[in-house]
């Protein structure tokens, strides 16, 4: 810790989704990174098991992005976006929308996962209202699932904590999480029993009433509850049921875009096309805040092309398509273009399947399960004192060189796409050595 933080405090920086009191008590600080690895404020080579928090695929500090960077602060630093633009928006939405499914050609900017979930909520009133069904208002989401924090992600957010301490702002129902392991623990990729649990729908559009409801959001894989993975057939029976009754489906693709999978986006690696993808994280491999909703073609132009000679859409934020961040996306396509990342995922994916089921006999592992280069080890809870196994751990592995997040009693990796084989071993092997240490 250098002496001007020690000076300063650590009290005046109120620390987001943190135990504040208990990190200032300990704190782990990183001072560094470059490719694989953080470097720790005391020195030590710290093992990056999660790409930064889901989103530095590319590994850190990636020149081609520094550069990149630095040329546009030098060029032009900022340009408003309400009735203005600049070049570098335009040139990097169409080449985004090469690696997007077929029908979504279109993409908004924003900053943050958060603030594409709430984007593309708002995309989807305005559609109904453009084709005379305002009525259309509530949304179906799904336990556990994280949409981010604004109102919107919250209301249609499945994260207990999230909803009982904030509320819910928009009218919406919750399907079933997908995470039964009575049927799948242990799953290798994608598990074979569940696809039932999406008829669940139906019965809340017969509750309802199909005129009342704009669109589904789920994550095809949620991330951020511990890796919850859709059933064989479950993302595919969800768009049916959209059709049938005109819903819109969204994709929540905050952690599974660009590349998580193996394919760039998870739509293409489950070969379900929603009508709506949200995006951020990967996409400037987090060196600058940037965000973007994807959106089908008919969307597009029942809101704006046959919408009145004015503003379509009052919604966009002062740093949509930011020309540093457009700067940084562009720089962050070129080395997933140039270095196969999109696909490095399915390249890597049974190295990594068979690796993290190697820890299934260590001490207190509950489940395992993996798709891509994600996974999760799940623990017991120790008696009263959930997820205090899991804390214990990160704390340990972070003293031990490894960066691993938690989310109750679930262990979560997702390493940059740039893993290689030796890392993963790293990785494992010091878990293990974790596991064996926690009582």
């Amino acid at each position: 810790m250098s002496t001007a933080l020690h000076e300063a405090g650590l009290d005046p920086f109120w620390m987001p989704f943190t135990a504040n009191k208990q990190f200032k008590r300990r704190p782990r600080m990183l001072a560094g990174a470059k490719g694989m690895f953080y470097t720790s404020a005391d020195g030590r080579e710290v093992l990056d098991g999660t790409a930064g928090l889901w989103c530095v695929g590319a590994g850190h500090g990636r020149d081609e992005i520094t550069q990149a960077v630095s040329r546009q602060l030098a060029e032009m630093d900022y340009a408003p976006g309400f009735q203005m633009g600049h070049p570098l928006a335009f040139e990097y939405a169409d080449e985004l929308i090469k690696h997007t499914p077929e029908h979504l050609n279109h993409v908004f900017f924003t900053n943050s996962g958060s603030e594409s979930v709430d984007t593309a909520l708002k995309i989807a009133l305005a559609y109904h209202r453009s084709r005379g069904e305002g009525q259309r208002t509530r949304f179906i989401g799904r336990e556990k699932g994280y949409h981010g924090v604004g109102f919107g992600g919250i209301s249609v957010g499945g994260i207990a904590n999230n909803r009982r301490t904030f509320g819910a702002w928009l009218p919406a129902d919750h399907l079933p999480h997908t995470l039964d392991l009575e049927h799948n623990a242990f799953s290798k990729g994608v598990p074979a029993w569940g696809a039932h649990l999406a008829d669940e729908l139906e019965d809340i559009v017969a509750l309802h009433g199909a005129d009342t409801i704009a669109g589904v959001i789920v994550e095809p894989v949620a991330g951020s509850a511990g890796v919850i993975l859709p059933p064989r057939g479950y993302l595919q029976r969800l768009r049916e049921i959209c059709d049938k009754h005109g819903l819109l489906l969204i994709f929540d693709e905050v952690i599974t875009g660009f590349g998580r999978l193996g394919a760039p986006f998870a739509a293409d690696y489950f070969g379900v096309e929603p009508d709506l993808i949200t995006a951020a994280k990967m996409i400037t491999n987090a060196a600058v805040p940037m965000g973007a909703v994807f959106v089908r073609d008919s969307i597009y132009q029942s809101v704006v092309e046959q919408g009145p000679e004015s503003i379509e859409l009052f919604h966009g934020y002062t740093y949509s398509a930011h020309p540093v961040a457009c700067a940084a996306g562009m720089a962050t396509l070129e080395i997933y273009r140039r270095e196969g990342l999109f696909t490095r995922a399915a390249e890597m994916a049974e190295v990594w399947q068979d690796a993290l089921h190697g820890l299934r006999d260590c001490p207190h592992v509950k489940d395992i399960r993996n798709l891509g280069l994600m996974g999760a080890v799940e623990l017991e809870p120790r008696p009263g004192a959930a997820g205090a196994r899991a804390y214990e751990a990160l704390a340990d592995a972070f003293e031990h060189g490894l960066l691993i997040r938690f989310t109750g009693d679930i262990i979560a990796f997702s390493p940059p796409l740039i893993v290689e084989r030796e890392h993963i071993e790293r990785l494992v092997g010091t878990l293990s050595e974790v596991l064996g240490r926690i009582a």
